[in-house]
């Protein structure tokens, strides 16, 4: 099985592909690891702070390999990140969809109004965030492109609105498989 996990930035889809991964012992592959392998090892010249549609042009033939090869060889994975297109089902064939689960998080405009600094400090509970400039304007803006392009795509979305419980977004993905 391959899941994939997905979102604006700061909502919790790496804590919960590390609880995933405990729970389930599918390894998982943060795509922002992938990507600063490749910035630091000069592999591209874009960087962190390249506009996110180019990192995903650049991530997501790499990334779509790791999970074709990871279909054919009968192996779970989960790939965790940002970097994942809205239109990803197009690169693939039905059977290889049908291995294949993804959920979006997806924060509400009132739940970032009224926990931004929540958000915030649970940021580094994971990794560590070294340059973290992320702001309240910019994250609902995110957040709502987000559900529109869920909608629109008819992708699996948790939408994130008066409570933030991760064993929510657990029960959701395994009523996904």
């Amino acid at each position: 099985m391959i899941i994939l996990i997905a979102g604006a930035t700061h909502t919790g889809k790496t804590i919960l592909a590390q609880k995933l991964l405990e729970k389930y012992r599918y390894p998982y592959l943060s795509i922002d690891h992938l990507k600063m392998g490749l910035i630091r090892s000069k592999q591209t010249t874009l960087k962190p702070t390249s506009k996110h549609q180019d990192l995903t042009n650049y991530l997501w033939p790499i990334i779509l390999e790791i999970i074709k090869t990871n279909i054919e060889n009968n192996q779970h994975i989960i790939i965790e990140g940002s970097y994942i297109p809205f239109d990803y089902k197009s690169a693939f064939n039905k059977d290889e969809l049908s291995h294949i689960k993804i959920l979006y998080l997806v924060f509400s405009k009132s739940y970032i109004d009224n926990n931004f600094n929540q958000i915030i400090d649970h940021a580094n509970v994971i990794e560590s965030r070294l340059d973290d400039d992320i702001n309240c304007d910019h994250l609902i803006a995110v957040s709502a492109h987000h559900k529109l392009m869920c909608e629109k795509h008819k992708i699996d979305y948790i939408y994130i609105d008066n409570t933030y419980d991760i064993s929510s977004a657990i029960k959701k993905l395994e009523d996904l498989l």
